[in-house]
């Protein structure tokens, strides 16, 4: 492995960690469409207001959303095009491998010891 690649490692673990969770997932893919206020996001998504405030700051402290004033409003928008570029490789990925991560006995929608990992929550693995 070269220097360079074993330098982005980390930070590319943590991009993806900031990915991992299908609510911020989802927020991700609303802000694709457009700018949204954080009641717009608990609206379209049925989510709690201190769930989509959490997810969001965790976007914008990861530097993938940012926002603007409007009044006293603000408007959440995504900071990056190339994000929506990554999401589009890993669609194609998911495809191409005939989405096995979905039965993977770890990260899998079902685990080996049976239970299914909550939809909405973040997996208890680091």
């Amino acid at each position: 492995m070269t220097t360079d690649i074993a330098a982005g490692i980390s930070p590319a673990a943590a991009l993806f960690h900031s990915l991992a969770d299908e609510t911020r997932l989802r927020i991700v893919q609303r802000l694709a469409r457009g700018e949204a206020r954080v009641v717009d996001l608990t609206a379209q998504l049925g989510l709690a207001q201190s769930t989509v405030s959490k997810h969001v700051a965790c976007l914008r402290d990861c530097g993938l959303v940012d926002y603007r004033t409007e009044g006293r409003q603000s408007f959440y928008s995504l900071t990056r095009p190339e994000l929506l570029d990554l999401l589009a490789s890993a669609e194609q990925l998911l495809a191409a491998t005939g989405h096995a991560v979905a039965l993977c006995p770890v990260y899998g929608a079902e685990r080996a010891d049976g239970d299914v990992e909550p939809v909405t929550g973040e997996a208890s693995r680091s």
